[in-house]
């Protein structure tokens, strides 16, 4: 097929994309201007489901981008939403792009523009790299975190791309084929630079403490690239620990990051980063993350992972029943009280930390 974009040609036959145009929507930047032009500006109350979300705004084959990080604040349960309802073919991207392996055995994701993927002081998730060497996901192109969050901030800008030197020490410009290495034509002596693309997703899910009905969103903590992608991105979706009045977010302005132009739906969804930490509210489930990423994501035996996924998304519903099996109000009570002390709005003193370390019975051997 055609493409209206020239690639990185070294990049493409690194990557084996015999089908170049697979590439285009990411740095469409006219057909992204013409999705936000469509969007409505006036106020309107833009409650929804997480059910009905999905369902309308996440389409097979679009390009789903992945917010917060890692499991701060990330989306988490309305991943799993869009796992339940069967979506196919899409391409995750994020920095990082933690998440979107989970999908990748049920056809969820086909596609990866890949950034790191793990959970940090668990490990990486060695399951994605089996799922690459068995084909079973295709990736079209590899950044750093800061390369990808400068496409974000190019799209968030109206710029078409950011002059930048990351990248310039690394064999990552060999497989990503959206970027180019020119000569600065500020300089007279040679003076690469490496330009990088506005990045324009087709939709974000984006968690946060605090949103009222029309879109306008608060965060509390990292934003993270946030912020750009929520005008980067085609659909905007915001999800809500609390949908709080226009007048509490006219009143407290200082961490008010998303105005309610670039928001698709607003979901209130409580607990929607759990398993995941949420800043202020409450502190991540590092059991479930033990088990996750040290045997679920092993990449060791796929009916580990199988098993795993159908017990923490597929046999669940919504958050609620996610919690009751972490533990239920008791685990619920004990994550806010730690995130409380560790934000210092409680006291810190007899806050205990410990927890039962996951040693994988391969390990033991």
């Amino acid at each position: 097929m055609t493409t209206n974009f020239e690639y990185n040609q070294e990049a493409l036959k690194n990557l084996q994309i015999d089908d170049p145009s697979i590439l285009d929507r990411l740095i469409d930047g006219e057909s992204a201007r013409q999705a936000h032009l469509k969007k409505e500006r006036g106020k309107v109350d833009k409650r929804i489901s997480l059910k009905e979300a999905v369902q309308e705004f996440v389409k097979d084959g679009d390009i789903y981008a992945d917010s917060g990080f890692s499991y701060v604040r990330t989306p988490l349960q309305a991943l799993f939403e869009v796992m339940r309802q069967g979506k196919k073919d899409l391409q995750g991207i994020g920095s990082p792009n933690t998440n979107h392996s989970y999908g990748i055995p049920y056809g969820t994701f086909s596609y990866s523009h890949n950034s790191y993927l793990g959970a940090e002081m668990r490990g990486t998730d060695r399951s994605y790299s089996k799922a690459v060497k068995e084909k079973k996901v295709k990736i079209l192109s590899e950044w750093s975190h800061g390369s990808m969050g400068l496409g974000f901030k190019a799209a968030q800008m109206g710029a078409p791309y950011i002059a930048s030197k990351s990248l310039l020490g690394s064999d990552i410009i060999k497989y990503n084929p959206y970027v180019k290495v020119v000569e600065n034509p500020f300089k007279k002596d040679k003076d690469p630079v490496c330009l990088i693309p506005a990045l324009y997703p087709d939709v974000v899910f984006i968690h946060v403490q605090w949103a009222d009905k029309y879109g306008n969103a608060r965060i509390y903590g990292p934003a993270v690239n946030d912020i750009a992608l929520a005008v980067a991105a085609r659909k905007v979706i915001i999800t809500a620990e609390e949908i709080v009045p226009e007048s509490d977010l006219r009143n407290t302005t200082n961490t008010n990051v998303i105005p309610f132009m670039f928001v698709d739906a607003v979901v209130h969804l409580p607990y929607g980063a759990v398993p995941g930490n949420c800043p202020g509210y409450y502190y991540w489930a590092r059991e479930f993350w033990e088990w996750g990423i040290r045997i679920a994501l092993s990449g060791k035996d796929d009916k580990y992972r199988d098993s795993f996924w159908d017990y923490w998304v597929f046999d669940c519903k919504d958050q609620f029943d996610f919690i009751e099996k972490l533990g239920g109000i008791r685990w619920l009570n004990k994550h806010q009280v730690i995130e409380r002390a560790l934000n210092g709005i409680n006291e810190d003193d007899g806050i205990d930390l410990s927890y039962q370390s996951v040693i994988p019975k391969w390990d033991e051997e």
